[in-house]
């Protein structure tokens, strides 16, 4: 039986994937190549945007067509928001609307041994581990908070499971995600928060190394920041922290909870307890009513904390979000100019703080030799990752490898193939076209 999976969106989409794709290969399913029709097709959807909707529909009604006679199961936010809507599609044999129904769907299936996580991640070197979904935040932007309301934590005994399966599988950096990720625990009696289970990870056996995806300024405590600091040869010192807008008063009609200062001081109590860490963000222009002055705002902003990359966003109107319905919307073209003038600020700092690197000892994950095509984007079984057969591994010689820095940062450097897959140290050198230039140590 052969099976083709689609997702779209976040991390959290990624790994549940992955969960289904590993307990769907108990019962006897392989992942179709290009030119294979698929007995059944796994669509995990994205509704963040309304486009992503639209592209969720129109990736559907592709697999209907070319894979006719194929069962169609639509999961993911879409589903969970629009259950009736996704069941009318062309092909939809079933839709999963929530997510907390994925082991039971497989035992339904008739898989008896159904597993509690997952033991790889495709031909990945990087992981995603789940730990945590919901979200109660209520920006006034966004509709995850309704298609995924309820907080829930994985226990940490099995969290700390599953790290070990990935790690003793070759998965060399894990990265923990979750919905709200810094509301780990706090569904939970049992003691345990986001800061405490880093302590626990950090001490497992294995090679491998740790990343947090996006917490918010006022979750990055000072127990977590500890943990980091107290494990630094395991720990990655990289935080993506969402700033959205360095405007207070964008700030309250978004519904965000710390101002603009507050968000600031906490980045560079950051900086002072870490070794030069790299912080990313993310910011939207074009809120509803944002004025030259709230934009420059915005730029001071990120100036002040020197963030090493920005995720620029402009404003869509998100229908079923209070912010849909504001008025002074701001013309497209203005969102395009500041989104683009901010770009550019964004690229200025990441070169500055790529040019800071140099000298420094830097731990990369070496992902694939330079010219090949990158294969670990997606799980291979993912319809959208499929390019063809992966290159033949060649013989064991010298070139141009590239990797990514726990600082974040991507890096070239020269060395045998059979780097590829390791955590190996290396000296920063020159930025030469976006990358740092490196010497293994």
């Amino acid at each position: 039986m052969l099976l083709r999976t689609i997702t779209l969106g976040c991390k959290v989409n990624q790994y549940e994937t992955e969960y289904l794709r590993e307990g769907l290969a108990r019962l006897g399913y392989c992942d179709a190549q290009v030119d294979q029709r698929a007995d059944l097709c796994l669509v995990n959807t994205c509704s963040v945007t309304v486009e992503g909707e639209a592209k969720s529909r129109k990736l559907i009604r592709h697999l209907a067509r070319h894979n006719p006679g194929a069962e169609i199961v639509v999961m993911g936010c879409y589903a969970s928001r629009s259950p009736g809507e996704v069941a009318g599609l062309s092909g939809v044999a079933e839709v999963i609307a929530d997510k907390r129904q994925l082991p039971e769907w497989l035992a339904r299936r008739g898989l008896l041994d159904v597993p509690e996580g997952i033991s790889t991640f495709g031909r990945r070197h990087r992981a995603y581990v789940k730990i945590q979904d919901g979200c109660r935040a209520g920006c006034s932007y966004c509709i995850i908070p309704r298609v995924r309301p309820v907080l829930w934590s994985r226990p940490a005994d099995d969290v700390l499971a599953e790290i070990g399966r990935l790690a003793g599988h070759g998965h060399r950096e894990i990265v923990l995600t979750g919905i709200h990720l810094g509301h780990y625990g706090r569904d939970r009696q049992d003691g345990w928060d986001l800061a405490r289970l880093v302590r626990q990870i950090a001490r497992l056996e294995g090679e491998f190394r740790l990343r947090l995806s996006s917490l918010e300024a006022g979750e990055a405590t000072h127990e977590l920041i500890a943990a980091m600091a107290g494990h630094a040869e395991r720990i990655c010192p990289h935080l993506h922290i969402p700033l959205q807008s360095g405007s207070d008063a964008v700030l309250r009609r978004m519904g965000r909870r710390w101002p603009t200062g507050r968000l600031v001081r906490r980045c560079r109590r950051i900086q002072a307890a870490l070794d030069q860490p790299a912080l990313t963000t993310d910011v939207m222009v074009g809120f509803p009513g944002e004025t030259e002055e709230d934009f420059a705002a915005t730029c001071r902003a990120v100036e002040a904390v020197g963030f090493s990359k920005l995720h620029v966003f402009r404003f869509s109107p998100r229908p079923g979000t209070p912010a849909a319905r504001m008025p002074n919307r701001v013309p497209d073209e203005v969102q395009q100019r500041r989104a683009a003038e901010l770009a550019r600020l964004g690229q200025q700092l990441r070169q500055r703080y790529f040019e800071g690197l140099a000298g420094r000892t830097l731990q990369v994950l070496v992902e694939r030799e330079k010219g090949e095509k990158s294969n670990f984007s997606q799980p291979p079984g993912d319809f959208l990752a499929q390019v063809g057969p992966l290159p033949p591994l060649s013989p064991v010689a010298a070139g141009l490898l590239l990797g990514t820095a726990d600082r974040y940062a991507p890096v070239e450097l020269a060395g045998q193939r059979a780097l590829v897959g390791r955590l190996v140290r290396v000296v920063a050198g020159p930025v030469v076209g976006g990358s740092v230039r490196a010497t293994a140590v």
